[in-house]
């Protein structure tokens, strides 16, 4: 009989409730490495959505990531942020080999080696965030050319931040709207332009001497955001929504100006690659530059709280409730 692994993991036993529950891990096969989890980070969107459910229960966890099996009925294990060390290697890792798995919150876990993505030098705290710069990153390139052009980003959670810096990376004149305080400021110290909703319409119309803008990008997560903001777009722009909704309702009104400006509307998603851009880019170009991205971008401010694993609970809680200063909580698991 194979070795059975004790582990702990977190378990989503009902809207707004998790709990750290026991689970056995199946010694590594040929191939595979076991691994001991130091940090992982929970997302603010598509993680709190399955937090409070507002996902439907059917739809798959993720199709994409091996570890993530079953759909959103609880009871469920849902993440996809762990960083740890290789322990046991049954494959072409070393021992001691720090490493990033899309896997659910777990302090001891089993992955194949092609599941794993070996680590340069760098705070395992801070690599937790690797899935939103590979995020951000995606919604850059659905964005397409930006040099010079006026662009808003809505929102202004990690991935809003990571998505700005990126767009001005590329040269776009990047504005983003946030109604909270705390988070224009952190922004505005990370270089971006960063303006309450409420002057939003005034700074665009300055901006694009009135014509309106070519290219809104929406991840604030907030269906209300999205019906505020296309009234803001120019003639044949475009709304570029990377939130993921979940079950709340998006009432947009697509009547004469929705029609009549030929506005489109396009979703970003990280899961896959675009067609039209599978000539150059894949999944393991776009995840090497993730990591290069990790030392160039300035993660290190984006990191602000971490708990205990013992306390997730208050973990999921303080991200739930938009806890003043928190743009990204990780577990801790030393």
């Amino acid at each position: 009989m194979q070795r059975r692994i004790s582990a702990r993991t977190v378990t989503f036993v009902a809207p707004r409730q998790v709990e750290v529950q026991p689970v056995d891990v199946a010694a590594p096969r040929e191939g595979q490495a076991l691994v001991r989890t130091l940090h992982s980070g929970i997302s603010s969107g598509t993680e709190m959505l399955a937090y409070r459910g507002e996902l439907d229960a059917d739809t798959a966890l993720d199709e994409t990531i091996s570890a993530l099996s079953g759909n959103f009925g609880y009871p469920f294990r849902y993440g996809y942020s762990c960083v740890g060390r290789v322990e046991q290697a049954g494959c072409e890792l070393a021992e001691g080999a720090l490493v990033f798995a899309f896997h659910p919150h777990q302090d001891v876990f089993v992955a194949d080696a092609a599941d794993l993505i070996e680590l340069p030098t760098i705070e395992p705290r801070l690599a937790t965030l690797l899935p939103l710069v590979e995020t951000a990153l995606q919604v850059s390139l659905d964005a397409g050319p930006v040099l010079e052009e006026p662009v808003v980003v809505v929102g202004l959670g990690a991935v809003g931040m990571l998505t700005a810096l990126l767009l001005q990376r590329a040269g776009a004149r990047v504005v983003a709207s946030e109604p909270v305080a705390w988070r224009r400021e952190v922004a505005g110290g990370l270089g971006l332009r960063a303006v309450d909703p409420a002057v939003l319409a005034t700074v665009v119309a300055e901006e694009t001497d009135g014509y309106g803008l070519p290219l809104l990008v929406e991840v604030s997560g907030r269906p209300e955001a999205l019906v505020d903001s296309l009234p803001l777009l120019g003639h044949e722009g475009t709304a570029l929504v990377a939130s993921w909704y979940g079950t709340k309702p998006v009432p947009l009104q697509l009547g004469a100006e929705f029609h009549r400006r030929r506005l489109t509307l396009r979703s970003s998603q990280v899961s896959t690659i675009p067609a039209a851009m599978s000539e150059t880019w894949d999944v393991p170009r776009r995840r090497a530059a993730s990591v290069a991205l990790l030392s160039e971008l300035p993660v290190a401010t984006l990191a602000t709280h971490e708990f205990e694993l013992e306390s997730a609970a208050d973990a999921y809680a303080a991200v739930d409730q938009g806890t003043p200063g928190l743009l990204h909580a990780a577990l801790r698991y030393s």
